[in-house]
């Protein structure tokens, strides 16, 4: 079942944007190498952090925290994984599904501080002032960017309002991204919030769940594995969605997997025509839900499509949603991934 035009064209824009880049990275500018400085008091604040060569004080634990769309769950999922809902006050991410139960509800339930998106698919500057935020997060510098009709974070600050940049975000190119990455969201999230512990705790059990999967596969064979989003076209042939680069990737070497188009582009997705695909071979499908309702229709579309692929004979997918991308459950997506391919290591 495709999915709503709004949300399509919303993540396609993201996508491509994330695609093309601002050049490569470098680690002197990325929010991947944040770093934070608490002082010493019995508070904990004031909470500094440099973030996309910004610094950005903290004299308390931020009470309106405005999440921006950007095409992804990771901020306003780390915020509720550290209990920090009653902070929120307007939230403009959903995935439609989780493979955390209850989290894709818990996050419809969010106030949406009834903001009409602009044409960038985002919260308009005028909006987002009127919201009078504390902390604003976003998950790349898109979306400060004033050319989009968004507030800067230089507008931001004058009225007291905080800005943070996800991991990675800085240059808008996610294709180095790695689950520790989500790690350091998680980590800078529990300083600013004042619930380090509860973050530490959240990133050690996931560090433990994935070392025991990968311990597991260690030693199988690692099957190709096609990674796309579900009924999305970003580019000009038939299968624009496909995943080259990124967090994708980290999470299918941790489950026992490679990507089959790792080296089809330099940047997160590729753009592959149907007969570069036709002439892969591939033995897993790995389908990302984006407010699709019925991602599962799509990769047995797929599989029907392509009869040749040993992963159509076996009929080997799994669907995914927010585990495979950015956030605190990318342990999750390792477990479900590796259980897929390798059902003898479970």
């Amino acid at each position: 079942m495709p999915m709503n035009r709004p949300a399509a064209a919303a993540l396609a824009a993201a996508l491509c944007l994330l695609t093309a880049g601002c050049g490569s990275s470098s680690g002197d500018d990325k929010a991947s190498d944040t770093t934070t400085e608490a002082a010493a008091s019995k508070t904990g604040y004031p909470v500094t952090l440099t973030n996309c060569g910004r610094t950005e004080t903290f004299k308390k634990a931020p009470s309106r925290v405005v999440v921006m769309n950007g095409a992804s769950v990771a901020e306003v999922s780390a915020l509720l994984s550290l209990g920090l809902k009653d902070k929120i006050v307007a939230n403009q991410q959903t995935y439609g599904a989780s493979e955390v139960p209850g989290r894709a509800a818990e996050i419809k339930a969010l106030p949406t501080g009834d903001i009409k998106q602009n044409d960038a698919f985002d919260i308009p500057r005028e909006a987002m002032l009127g919201l009078r935020p504390d902390l604003v997060l976003s998950t790349t510098s898109y979306g400060y960017d004033e050319k989009n009709g968004f507030a800067t974070r230089d507008q931001l600050k004058q009225v007291g309002a905080n800005s943070y940049v996800s991991p990675q975000g800085c240059d808008q190119d996610t294709s180095k991204m790695t689950i520790a990455d989500s790690y350091q969201l998680l980590r800078d999230m529990g300083k600013v919030f004042g619930v380090s512990d509860k973050a530490e705790k959240l990133i050690a059990d996931s560090e433990k769940n994935i070392a025991a999967v990968a311990a597991k596969v260690k030693n199988e064979k690692k099957p190709n594995v096609m990674v796309l989003f579900s009924n999305m076209s970003m580019g000009g042939n038939d299968f624009s969605s496909v995943v080259a680069q990124g967090i994708y990737n980290d999470i299918l070497a941790k489950a026992g997997g490679a990507n089959a188009f790792e080296n089809a582009s330099t940047t997160s997705f590729a753009d592959l025509s149907k007969e570069k695909v036709a002439a892969t071979s591939i033995d897993a499908l790995v389908v990302i839900g984006y407010n699709d309702p019925n991602p599962a229709a799509y990769a047995q579309k797929l599989l029907k499509e392509f009869p040749q692929w040993p992963a159509a004979k076996n009929k080997t997918y799994v669907t995914l949603s927010d585990s495979m991308y950015l956030g605190p459950s990318n342990d999750l997506a390792v477990q479900k991934i590796a259980t897929m391919l390798h059902p003898a290591a479970r």
